[in-house]
């Protein structure tokens, strides 16, 4: 099979290197995808392994090409929650290979019979999980999205088609590298995991608009303007991830020592993932004695407090929120706060505002929690806990590919049992229909 035509990041390439180099990625993909339809899941983890070893291997190649980006990044003064979400450090390396082989210990998901039932005409009728394709992901920022999306898509026997932002190119082009290390020590294509050679962004648009004979589906995963882009585009399905503008909600039952921690920690442990708080709501009835410890352990950590004038004229830290406030996803160390009533009044501000991603209460009473739990319809609703569990791999997938906040096909976090769709296998013993 012909290699993707090499193109040059530095220059732009002309309309008709760019449909030759994606064509042959296309091409390439559907290929691979038929194989890895028929590929033991032994083989699949024996490559999962290798890919993660290579990680190990290739470390200093891997932070040398990251510092070159995180070089790039801050001349385009890009802010501190994208250069935070950049970066990468010996850490983070290793959490990637960790997450790979964590990947690799998952059950395969292919082949697997979710359901199974005989017709009284003796029809017996399985429901059956198969790979969905070829899967295209854009992504930006996260460099460590393409270790984790190539290593679910292959557990999932889906080909992919990367790709990465321009600002994190040199980090992924390191670590794909690393992945087709993997699938060559393992047997398996190497044309499994592509990545889209250029940092052009004309790339974006034919991936999107003139790859349906070769791509399933598109997961997009970035921020709000690539996600309305990929939506209105694509002319294939979409696993759709909005911002994540999520909430914590402290009731009057809440322990104050817990809702202190909590928030903080939803709001700035990181505060440039989606899993981050933007918004915190808390019941009236316990501002007296609630506020002031979340509210003081939030500003000596470094955040900003914006909130409504209930807020203003009980703490003079708070700065006035506006109605835009209430709608965004700050990815900074800034948080929106308000007064509510009770639940209900929650509840209709989450459903007003929210982006449907991850909201947790902070509560004791029991009636309280069920009905935030119950009637708040978001991917991920958590009680006592922080948002930024809004994590695959603390869902114990090993990884995502991210955090699907519509509601077709795949919700929550996408592992590799959600890059799967099913069949029905029928046998039979001669029966004809009526």
């Amino acid at each position: 099979m012909n290699a993707t035509p090499p193109l040059n990041l530095q220059e732009a390439p002309t309309a008709g290197e760019l449909a030759a180099a994606m064509t042959a990625l296309g091409r390439q993909a559907r290929a691979a995808a038929r194989d890895l339809a028929r590929v033991e899941p032994g083989q699949k983890t024996r490559a999962l392994t290798a890919a993660a070893a290579a990680i190990r291997a290739h470390r200093d190649g891997i932070l040398a090409a990251n510092a070159r980006d995180m070089e790039g990044a801050r001349a385009r003064n890009l802010s501190v929650a994208m250069l935070d979400r950049l970066l990468l450090d010996p850490k983070r390396v290793e959490a990637m290979a960790k997450g790979i082989e964590e990947v690799a210990a998952l059950p395969d998901p292919v082949g697997v019979v979710t359901a199974e039932w005989t017709r009284p005409n003796g029809l017996r009728i399985q429901r059956v999980r198969v790979p969905l394709g070829v899967i295209g992901i854009i992504y930006e920022s996260r460099p460590n999205v393409t270790a984790d999306a190539g290593a679910l898509c292959l557990k999932s026997g889906n080909a992919v088609i990367l790709r990465g932002g321009s600002e994190s190119f040199h980090s992924s082009a390191a670590i794909h590298a690393a992945l087709v290390e993997g699938l060559k020590a393992g047997g398996l294509p190497a044309t499994a995991i592509q990545m889209v050679p250029t940092a052009s962004r004309d790339a974006v648009g034919y991936l999107l608009g003139s790859m349906q004979e070769y791509v399933d589906v598109i997961v997009p995963r970035g921020g709000k303007n690539l996600i309305a882009r990929v939506q209105a585009d694509a002319r294939v399905p979409v696993i759709g991830h909005l911002e994540g503008l999520c909430h914590v909600y402290v009731h009057r039952s809440a322990d104050v020592g817990m809702a202190r921690d909590v928030t903080l920690n939803a709001k700035m442990r990181r505060t440039g993932i989606c899993g981050s708080a933007e918004t915190l709501l808390i019941d009236r009835d316990c501002l007296a004695t609630h506020w002031r410890p979340v509210a003081d352990a939030l500003v000596a950590a470094g955040c900003e407090l914006r909130g409504d004038a209930e807020l203003c004229r009980l703490d003079a830290r708070v700065k006035p929120a506006t109605e835009e406030d209430w709608r965004t996803e700050y990815l900074d160390a800034i948080l929106a706060c308000r007064v509510v009533a009770d639940v209900d009044e929650a509840i209709r501000h989450i459903t007003t505002y929210g982006s449907a991603h991850t909201e947790s209460i902070i509560a004791s009473d029991p009636q309280a929690v069920e009905r935030f739990l119950h009637d708040l319809d978001s991917a991920i609703v958590l009680h006592n806990a922080s948002t930024q569990f809004a994590d695959g791999g603390e869902f114990g997938m090993g990884a995502e590919i991210g955090i699907a906040t519509g509601r077709i096909h795949a919700r929550g976090p996408v592992g590799a049992e959600q890059l799967t769709s099913y069949k029905y296998v029928v046998r039979g013993n001669g029966q004809i229909r009526p």
